[in-house]
């Protein structure tokens, strides 16, 4: 992994640890993926590198483009949004970081969320939700927490380690809605592989899709500490954190299921009402990111 641009931001080698190990398991079990899928379609295994490759390259090099069109960011300009140019200035400044290209989503989910490789192709983007509720000091918050994700590189990780869950659990679905067994004719041979390769993807978009939530909270609990750090307001942290969670319930539950397969991405998720999703949750609690503003702010008072 590149080594990351130094920054005002407060290291996190527990962060750093727990990237390069996830890194390495999603790499093992990609080599072993495409081993399997490989073996299993014997003459078919040039096909298979060629996909897998490109897909890999273009998820890489096109994922914030990707992730910031489907979430609907639109870029502006500081005469566009002069007070949230105005804030990511300021946190750039302080932080002695580049500064990122900045966008709004058109949405009333109150939220914000970071995208790009490196920090020269980074963006943050606010949701109009979240800019109309906020006060600047909660806003900067938000962002300074955002802007630490571009910092210390997880976005990018998250990017390349949810790669190999997306492309497996594709081939899951294709499996599942029988796309393998009618291509697959009579052949005995040919239907055990048809049954085969749906089986040894769903493992390895499970295993897959667990070593990124266990990142995600990590790095989510992470943000939040270099961001107050960098601020040196964790109140306002915890205040804009108590405010988007509170202001979950009440956008319809269409919204939040538009929201909610981005949550990896956002700085609080969204959960429509009747959704499972809070069982793996990308996202530590509520009160556990509280807890730890509040120890934040308790060892800058003693300071």
């Amino acid at each position: 992994m590149p080594r990351t641009p130094r920054t005002r931001f407060a290291p996190d080698r527990g962060l750093t640890t727990r990237m390069v190990s996830t890194m390495f398991f999603i790499g093992l079990l990609y080599v072993v993926f495409v081993g399997v899928l490989v073996v299993l379609l014997r003459g078919a295994w040039p096909i298979v590198l060629i996909l897998a490759g490109g897909m890999f390259i273009a998820q890489f090099w096109f994922s914030d483009r990707i992730a910031a069109f489907s979430m609907g960011a639109r870029e502006v300009t500081p005469q566009e949004a002069p007070e949230l140019h105005g804030a990511v200035d300021r946190l750039c400044a302080l932080a002695d970081m580049p500064k990122p290209r900045v966008a709004i989503a058109d949405s009333d989910v109150p939220n914000a969320f970071a995208t790009g490789r490196n920090q020269k192709n980074a963006l943050v983007c606010a949701t109009t939700g979240l800019l109309r509720r906020l006060e600047p000091e909660e806003l900067e918050g938000v962002l300074a927490h955002e802007l630490s994700h571009v910092a210390h590189r997880d976005v990018a990780v998250m990017t390349i380690a949810s790669f190999l869950g997306v492309l497996a659990g594709i081939i899951t679905r294709i499996g599942l809605w029988g796309g393998f067994r009618r291509a697959g004719g009579r052949d005995q041979n040919t239907a055990l592989l048809m049954v085969l390769i749906p089986l040894v993807s769903a493992v390895v978009y499970a295993i897959s899709f667990l070593l990124t939530r266990l990142l995600s909270r990590y790095r989510e609990l992470s943000a939040d500490r270099a961001g107050a750090l960098l601020t040196g307001r964790p109140s306002a942290l915890a205040s804009a954190l108590t405010k988007v969670t509170g202001q979950m319930a009440q956008i319809p539950t269409r919204d939040l299921r538009q929201a909610e397969p981005f949550n990896a991405f956002y700085f609080a998720p969204a959960f429509s009402k009747d959704g499972m999703s809070r069982l793996l949750s990308s996202h530590p609690t509520l009160e556990q990111r509280l807890d730890q503003l509040g120890r934040i702010s308790a060892q800058l008072g003693r300071a």
